[in-house]
């Protein structure tokens, strides 16, 4: 009896800890000064945590050696494969600016080898002209700085922040 009971505290323990936990990730807000004071890896969590805050429960950080382009992978609630590389610079707007090298690496392995039907490029930098250029032209995405404020504000999803994405992959009650 003792134990049933025990199971039972622990089973609602868990429920309660996770619904707080929905709570706080639901919350989840960044400002720039924020993102910029984070360790890269650190900004690699941050962005895995908004995917998961807009609904992506499924996010999980990949990045490393050997990470293949990839930092971030998650689905969204559309059934969409999203591939993330982030470019985190210290100096934020005032560091190196995102150029084409790394898009082409990501553009080389977020479709073949991670299976995404969303490749982005976030950064809490600057992105060089040919660099946007380039991923237009190989669709992919680019969350610059400005666009990486809003989206860390809470105000939409990063989905609706992007223009040309694609369309969700199986019907659902949101489609």
């Amino acid at each position: 009896m003792l134990a049933v009971l025990a199971g039972i505290d622990w089973l609602s323990n868990r429920r309660q800890q996770a619904r707080w936990e929905a709570v706080r990730a639901q919350a989840l807000r960044y400002g720039l000064s924020q993102l910029d004071a984070l360790h890269h890896a650190k900004s690699e969590d941050a962005v895995r945590d908004l995917m998961r805050r807009d609904g992506c429960q499924d996010a999980q950080g990949v990045g490393g050696g050997g990470d293949l382009g990839a930092d971030v992978k998650a689905t969204d609630p559309l059934g969409r494969r999203w591939v993330i590389q982030c470019k985190h610079r210290r100096n934020g707007a005032r560091g190196s600016a995102v150029g084409t090298p790394d898009l082409q690496v990501l553009n080389g392995t977020a479709r073949p080898v991670h299976g995404a039907d969303v490749a982005v490029i976030v950064t809490n930098g600057r992105v060089t002209g040919l660099a946007v250029t380039f991923a237009k032209q190989q669709r992919l995405h680019v969350v610059d700085r400005q666009t990486l404020a809003v989206w860390a504000s809470g105000s939409r999803p990063l989905w609706e922040l992007l223009r040309a994405v694609p369309p969700p992959r199986r019907p659902t009650s949101l489609s």
